[in-house]
């Protein structure tokens, strides 16, 4: 327990943002089975309802509960988004790790399709995608992935680049161990820090991009609702006073970003300790000297 609390005193920033995901994650998921509401059916009498006892966040123009709403469409956004997050951080380690570790001619073409492809506009790339296919979870989860693991394969090549000459990696190569055993078994798990942190901004970029594509009316369908429907559909009637319908998926947008890029701060500064880590030995422990993780 104490060394529990000692880790949350020195990495606050991983702490408090690992802590607002949790939240967030709690309330989407299992805000419903306490708080019961109907999202999916109209109600015009209680329709533009400002908040109070029956609807702590009042209503939506179809008399759907803001707060019921707010809980539906952050399972969405945080499906998705951890989906393609996940999957962009898979493709582009894959990449950037095939390409540092073949160097040479291969890699030089692999990263200049990469910087091509990055030359590109992603807003433009996206809507040129999801005109071309009818927009679903699935192909909302490949086509935000697809244009987001650029970034990653650059950032795991220049680990790779690094790792390719450690003593271990050159070990491996003379007792016989091919390229796909090195780069699975000696590459990727010493640059894990560097690709679970992405992970975490990744996440995050792919919250922001579905909420920006249903904003624009190409992100899930009807009947399924994220925080960008939501933002979209109060845009219409913002004029006419009824604030607090773009106000909540607007500070749940926030606060779910801001979570997830403090959580990828403080994982960077926890992987930066770990493998920097001096930390004095106590009298009596005993000392084994420090063995790359690639080497087991």
């Amino acid at each position: 327990m104490r060394r529990t609390l000692a880790a949350c005193r020195a990495y606050p920033l991983a702490t408090v943002g690992g802590a607002l995901v949790v939240a967030m994650a709690v309330f989407c998921f299992l805000g419903p089975l306490v708080y019961h509401s109907n999202v999916t059916h109209v109600f015009f009498r209680q329709a533009n309802l400002p908040p109070g006892t029956a609807h702590p966040l009042g209503t939506d123009g179809d008399g759907s509960d803001e707060l019921g709403t707010l809980m539906a469409g952050g399972q969405m956004s945080l499906e998705l988004g951890v989906a393609a997050g996940v999957l962009a951080a898979v493709l582009g380690s894959a990449w950037g790790a095939v390409a540092g570790y073949l160097g040479g001619v291969a890699d030089a073409v692999m990263m200049r399709l990469v910087d091509a492809a990055i030359a590109i506009p992603a807003v433009v790339l996206l809507l040129l995608l999801i005109s071309i296919y009818q927009p679903s979870t699935a192909i909302l989860v490949v086509v935000i992935a697809g244009t987001s693991w650029l970034s990653t394969a650059r950032l795991v090549r220049a680990e790779a680049l690094t790792l390719r000459l450690r003593e271990y990696v050159q070990a491996a190569r003379v007792m016989g161990a091919g390229g796909p055993r090195i780069i699975v078994r000696h590459i990727a798990p010493n640059a894990v820090g560097t690709i679970v942190v992405n992970v975490s901004f990744q996440i995050a970029n792919a919250i922001l991009v579905l909420a920006t594509l249903s904003w624009l009316g190409l992100g899930v369908q009807y009947p399924s609702v994220d925080w960008g429907d939501m933002i979209s559909a109060a845009d219409q009637t913002i004029s006419d006073g009824y604030w607090w319908q773009i106000l909540a998926p607007s500070v749940a947008i926030i606060v779910v970003i801001a979570a997830f890029a403090m959580l990828g701060d403080g994982l960077r500064d926890v992987f930066a300790a770990a493998d920097y880590d001096d930390t004095p030995v106590a009298a009596g422990d005993v000392v084994r000297p420090a063995i790359d993780v690639g080497a087991r």
